[in-house]
């Protein structure tokens, strides 16, 4: 997991514990300073940045993920900042019926890496 500073909650032990209850330990976790740091690190590893958003036209299930790709959230009250639109290699949505509202962030995200772990044949 990367982290991209400034983040939008308590970079703390405790708030990790709480979140990652006890699969915590099994993360390795990076953080970088700012946004420039990221793709700075990004281009040197030549990874690419898969963008998961509403404002996207390809549907999750039609991009063929590699095993290496970057899943890249924003923070749902925002979405993702244009900048981080226009760096990304790739942008995917949830497809969600005509009125509906968003999907929780987390939930948005383990639907897509659930995907990605099962096209790359990662699952454990």
């Amino acid at each position: 997991m990367h982290l991209i500073e400034p983040s939008g909650f308590a970079l703390s032990d405790r708030n990790f514990r709480r979140a990652g209850l006890d699969y915590i330990d099994q993360a390795t976790i990076q953080r970088h300073l700012d946004w420039n740091a990221f793709k700075a690190w990004r281009h040197e590893n030549t990874r690419r940045l898969v963008l998961l958003t509403a404002a996207a036209n390809t549907v999750y299930t039609d991009f063929a993920f590699k095993a290496d790709d970057i899943l890249l959230l924003g923070r749902k009250s925002v979405g993702a900042h244009p900048e981080v639109h226009e760096e990304a290699d790739a942008r995917l949505k949830i497809p969600m019926r005509p009125g509906t509202r968003s999907l929780n962030i987390a939930i948005a995200g383990a639907i897509i890496t659930g995907e990605a772990l099962r096209q790359t044949a990662l699952f454990p």
